[in-house]
């Protein structure tokens, strides 16, 4: 098994570059466990306080559970997912059944934030991208998916999103093995990344 970690800002092509990856690897042969499942689960809280989350913070993940997930998959046993609502900001029922594969990909703006979490990882890639055109992404992406307004979306990324990205985002670029720059659109970078990770997969 190979466990490749996946971190960049918001909005950087992560998952332009998981895409990428999957398309790579042969059918049925890679699982994708999204960091945003691992939010804490705030059920114990009201709403309100809930509402004020700050999803861009180290403290809102449980680090100890997603370790101890990747941990399992690794050791070959099979996982409960949890899952995870915006809507009222805590952790949902329903769990998403997850079989170990041959690739598991860990993806999330602070995939590389957590050192128990990094020592699982076989390899650790950074995704990169330039604020403006991470801005722009976010801008196009929250207006066309979520409906949200352009000045809450500013407002968002000057008071949480910039300041979050330079504390705690960014310096996990020092953790990297591979730094892709402009995202998902640097075909050459994409290119030498699937390189390796062909030749270095066992079984595939």
């Amino acid at each position: 098994m190979t466990i490749i970690g996946i971190g960049g800002g918001t909005g950087s092509g992560k998952t332009t570059v998981v895409r990428k990856i999957i398309e790579t690897l042969p059918d049925n042969s890679v699982a994708v466990i999204p960091q945003d499942s691992y939010y804490n689960d705030q059920s114990n809280l009201p709403l309100e306080v809930r509402k004020r989350t700050n999803f861009d913070h180290p403290d809102a993940f449980d680090w100890e559970l997603f370790a101890h997930q990747i941990e399992e998959l690794r050791q070959g046993r099979a996982i409960e997912q949890p899952t995870y609502s915006y809507i009222t900001c805590t952790r949902l029922d329903e769990t998403i059944h997850v079989e170990p594969k041959e690739v598991i990909v860990v993806e999330g703006i602070m995939a590389l934030y957590d050192k128990t979490l990094r020592d699982l990882m076989d390899l650790k890639i950074f995704v990169d991208a330039g604020a403006d055109e991470r801005l722009l992404r976010v801008i196009q992406r929250d207006i066309a998916e979520r409906g949200h307004p352009l000045e809450m979306l500013i407002d968002k990324y000057r008071n949480v999103l910039k300041p979050m990205h330079d504390e705690f985002i960014e310096p996990t670029k020092q953790f990297a093995d591979i730094i892709i720059p402009n995202g998902g659109n640097n075909e050459k970078a994409i290119a030498m990344m699937q390189m390796y990770i062909k030749a270095n997969v066992h079984g595939i």
